[in-house]
């Protein structure tokens, strides 16, 4: 029986609703972690001008990849353990306040170095999908927490893509204004800071903490002073952090990478370099949601230890899409290969925050940043790859399929004791 008090998490996802402050919620979480990724990744599909304006070579370039990632992993354990004492409001609008400043000043670089220090202090901002997933957590009921954090997360990576086919045309907009391109990157980039600004004053004002009001507003079990170690204690958590390496640490290398595979390795020019490595990060519209949607049901069936599996498989089979995609030397195989792997991948996202919650469930925000600072390690030692001037792109993407097997392989490992499992039906509404 749905459940009707407005002050309860949800056990129904009614996606087209925006009635009470669940829903509510859920939605402004997602569209704000959406343009998060115009500030953490805008700067990707214009690296090729960037590379051209400021000299870069392909060391220095990978060493930006790995900067564009790495300050993400310490972010997200400490917003993890934020959102479980200030909550997850306050924590978001804060990150977006203070992330909107170097995005909006990057263009202020003109150097290696200053460029390197910018792209550094911006991917603090990819902490903020802790807070989405935190959140999400926070309004809807255990049976569909799976189903709510895929479609959350999803739809807010979804910005990855977008912004590959955006920005070009952002940029190509300043162009047609007069703007030489060493002046228009710079400009384009101003466009996404304030979008952060606005979407600050956005999620302070109209969402909570919780369906029962702001942590400040409401009693709450105290959080236990070790609770972070708790999370760290246990296993599990860490499986699961090299698991979220593996998919969503790929994703994130993949959308830094893509637009300049594409132009380098196929002639492609900027436009469609972007719309081909757009396409990857489109199909979090539904790849996503359809990983934890099928969590949930396998759940179900066979409790956590069942979702466990799923996500070995989901991962076993992204590898294999992965290098697929690094021996093909036709455009057309490689998109193909590459839109085979991403939905494995991203299913394999879904399928890991599916079961987040339920790992230590007094401790979910410092379980999820665990986890999700497993997933910007896993795009930094990936960076290291292409950062490499003795490897080609195409055997870094070798490498990389043949390490995100053998992950799977370990994820198969996980166990969980029977009062873990989901007996739970999930519910997914478009009304």
């Amino acid at each position: 029986m749905k459940n009707i008090s407005t002050n309860k998490p949800l056990d129904v996802l009614k996606v087209f609703s925006f009635k009470g402050i669940q829903m509510q919620t859920f939605h402004i979480t997602w569209i704000t972690f959406f343009f998060c990724f115009f500030g953490w990744f805008g700067i990707a599909p214009l690296m090729k001008i960037v590379k051209d304006d400021l000299g870069l070579s392909k060391a220095q370039i990978g060493n930006i990849i790995i900067a564009s990632v790495s300050a993400t992993i310490f972010a997200r354990l400490i917003i993890g353990r934020l959102c479980d004492t200030l909550g997850p409001r306050l924590t978001y609008t804060w990150l977006l306040a203070i992330g909107s400043i170097p995005v909006m000043t990057i263009g202020l670089a003109n150097s290696y170095e200053t460029f390197l220090l910018f792209r550094l202090a911006i991917s603090v901002i990819g902490a903020s999908f802790v807070i989405t997933q935190y959140h999400t957590s926070a309004m809807f009921a255990p049976k569909i927490k799976g189903t709510a954090n895929a479609v959350a997360g999803g739809w807010g990576n979804l910005g990855g893509g977008v912004t590959n086919m955006l920005m070009p045309v952002i940029f190509a907009g300043f162009v047609g204004a007069g703007y030489a391109n060493h002046d228009a990157w710079r400009l384009a980039m101003v466009i996404p800071g304030v979008i952060l600004l606005i979407m600050a004053f956005v999620y302070y004002k109209f969402t909570k903490d919780t369906p029962a009001g702001n942590y400040v507003n409401i009693k709450r079990e105290a959080v236990q002073k070790g609770s972070f170690m708790s999370a760290a204690s246990d296993y599990r958590t860490w499986i699961l952090f090299l698991a979220y390496g593996a998919c969503f640490g790929i994703e994130i290398t993949f959308d830094n990478v893509a637009a300049l595979y594409f132009t380098e390795n196929f002639s492609c020019d900027l436009k469609t370099a972007g719309l081909l490595a757009g396409a990857f990060g489109f199909m979090n519209l539904f790849a996503r949601a359809i990983g934890g949607i099928v969590a949930d049901k396998v759940g179900n069936v066979y409790g956590m230890r069942g979702k466990g599996w799923l996500l070995a498989g989901l991962l076993a089979f992204e590898g294999i899409g992965i290098m697929l995609f690094a021996q093909t030397g036709s455009i057309v195989f490689a998109v193909i290969a590459m839109l085979g792997f991403a939905m494995f991948l991203k299913m394999a996202n879904g399928a890991t925050y599916a079961i987040v919650p339920f790992v230590d469930a007094k401790n979910v925000g410092s379980v999820a940043g665990i986890v999700g600072a497993g997933g910007n390690l896993g795009g930094v030692l990936a960076g290291f790859l292409f950062k490499s001037e003795s490897i080609s792109y195409a055997q870094a993407f070798m490498y990389i399929g043949i390490v995100v097997a053998v992950i799977g392989g370990i994820t198969a490992l996980i166990k969980f004791d029977k009062q873990e499992s989901i007996v739970v039906e999930p519910v997914l509404e478009v009304a």
